[in-house]
């Protein structure tokens, strides 16, 4: 089977507009080339539109089938952070458990990590993940999902030795 393709999705005004470079997409890029063998298919940067970031998620979902979209910005309560109600649009079912973790292993480190509203879900055999603004919350919070990053992309790839995963596991 051929290795996961990588989408990659800073949301945010300023950068979108030329006005700050991106921080945190860069980090993201060098976490997956720093962990796994996986393609990065997909890098882009759009505002803080709702309906862009839905069109954008649904391209790369539908169009392109990337196996993984990980999203940087607007997780938090600013006005303009509508990247969760965007992921919520396109997603066909959730999953908690990243999101929570990564909140919980955050709590560890900062009480801010209670004004997160970060969402993961998944559509078809996309995962989308979505990860705070900030380029340190981004390396941590993927270092907390990585570990169950791989045999997630397996299970919605259905690769041959997937279910090895449950067995090993027990």
């Amino acid at each position: 089977m051929d290795n996961p393709r990588i989408g990659i999705l800073t949301i945010s005004d300023r950068s979108a507009r030329g006005e700050r470079p991106d921080a945190s997409g860069p980090v993201m890029r060098a976490f997956v080339e720093e962990h796994w063998s996986w393609v990065i298919a997909e890098v882009r940067i759009v505002p803080d539109e709702r309906e862009t970031i839905r069109a954008t998620l649904i391209e790369w979902c539908d169009l392109l089938h990337l196996n993984l979209i990980l999203t940087t910005g607007g997780t938090g309560f600013a006005p303009r952070d509508v990247t969760p109600e965007a992921t919520r649009d396109v997603i066909e079912r959730d999953a908690p458990g990243l999101a929570e973790a990564m909140r919980a292993d955050s709590l560890k480190k900062t009480p801010h990590a209670m004004l997160s509203r970060a969402v993961c879900g998944l559509r078809g055999r996309t995962l989308i993940v979505n990860l705070p603004g900030s380029p340190k919350a981004v390396r941590e919070n993927l270092e907390t999902i990585a570990p169950a990053l791989p045999h997630a992309l397996d299970l919605l790839r259905e690769a041959s030795d997937s279910e090895a995963g449950h067995l090993r596991a027990a």
